[in-house]
Order: structure tokens, then C-alpha cells, then sequence
């Protein structure tokens, strides 16, 4: 499992390296994709945040390993294009910091909500990081190849989060605990700053 988290850590940091491939056609495209798998992982509240997501998931396990995670994404998407069009949405870091505090709480009170629930939840949050992203999309840039980067992204941050709980989960329990407990106290940081 350790090796699976570090090809995923190597695969976002490979990606996020990546420059542009200037000899091709369609740059917009490629600068879009680009600054889509940049924009979750420069922010500290989307990165804990989505780590959260995977590793909430994994630690309750079963079919939320999955639901969660998709649910994420899905809604991440949905919210995405709606901060592409313009539209406003007030009181959107607000979300995205409240996120990081309640993920940090589930996870370090071992939640186990009911899997619509839980699922519910994370799509929730993933209304204010989606519309972040897409409010945020660069001038010029390709809208789907931005939406791309930031849902390949999204989604090895999840995977990192649930490679972490299979390690947790099986080797220190507590230690899994407290981090979701560092993880609210983060937040709540973040709401403060």
C-alpha cells in the first residue's frame, strides 16, 4: 500500500512539473490542463481537504471507499462549470475552510454515517471547491482541458487519502484519528485567516 501512495504522490508531482507542450497545437488546451492539476494542489484548503475525502472513505470503507470520492468529483464537476459561467456564489471559502474542519472532524471522531449520508456530504463540500476551481479558470484557457487537470488531480488527492487509511487503518488506528484531528485544527485555521 505505501507503494501505491508514493506512485500517486509521484504521479501529481510529475504532472503538476509538466510544462506545456509549445510545438502542438491547441495551447489553450494544454495551458488549461495545466493550470487545472496546479489549481487544487497550490491551495493548502483544497489539498487537506480532498486528502480528507480519501482518507474519511477509506477508514469507513466499504462502498464509501467509492461513493465518496465519486460523489467529490462528480459535484466538483457540476460546480465547476457553474464558476465558469460567472454565476456567483457567496460565502465560497468560507465552504471550502468548513469542509476541511468537518472532514477533520469525521475522521478524528470515527464517524460512520450511513452511506448516503456521508456521500451527501462530500458532495456537498464539493460544491464550493468546484465552483472555486471554474470561477477561477485562466483567461484564453481551455474550459474542459482545465476541468480535466482539476478532476485528475481531485482524484489523486483522493486516492492518496485512501491509500493512507489502508495504512492507518491496519498499523495505527490512533494515528489516523489525530490526523483528522490536525486536519480540523487546520481548518479552523484557515476560517480564521
Amino acid at each position: 500500500m505505501q507503494a501505491v501512495v508514493k506512485m500517486m504522490g509521484a504521479a501529481v508531482v510529475t504532472l503538476g512539473l509538466a510544462g506545456p507542450a509549445l510545438a502542438h497545437t491547441g495551447v489553450g488546451a494544454v495551458h488549461g490542463f495545466e493550470a487545472g492539476i496546479l489549481h487544487p494542489l497550490f491551495g493548502l484548503d483544497h489539498v487537506l481537504a480532498m486528502v480528507a475525502v480519501g482518507l474519511w472513505a477509506g477508514l469507513v470503507g466499504g462502498r464509501a471507499r467509492f461513493a465518496y470520492p465519486l460523489a467529490f468529483v462528480a459535484m466538483m464537476v457540476v460546480a465547476g462549470l457553474w464558476g465558469m459561467s460567472g454565476a456567483a456564489l457567496p460565502g465560497v471559502e468560507i465552504g471550502i475552510a468548513v469542509s476541511v474542519v468537518v472532514l477533520g472532524l469525521a475522521i478524528a471522531l470515527n464517524l460512520t454515517p450511513p452511506l448516503a449520508a456521508g456521500t451527501a456530504a462530500c458532495a456537498i463540500f464539493a460544491i464550493f471547491h468546484g465552483h472555486a476551481h471554474g470561477a477561477e479558470l485562466p483567461a484564453g484557457a481551455s474550459g474542459l482541458g482545465y476541468a480535466l487537470g482539476f478532476v485528475l488531480a481531485t482524484a489523486a488527492l483522493h486516492g492518496l487519502g485512501l491509500g493512507l487509511a489502508g495504512v492507518l487503518a491496519a498499523r495505527a488506528p490512533l494515528l489516523a484519528r489525530l490526523a483528522g484531528g490536525g486536519l480540523a485544527l487546520a481548518g479552523v485555521a484557515i476560517l480564521a485567516g
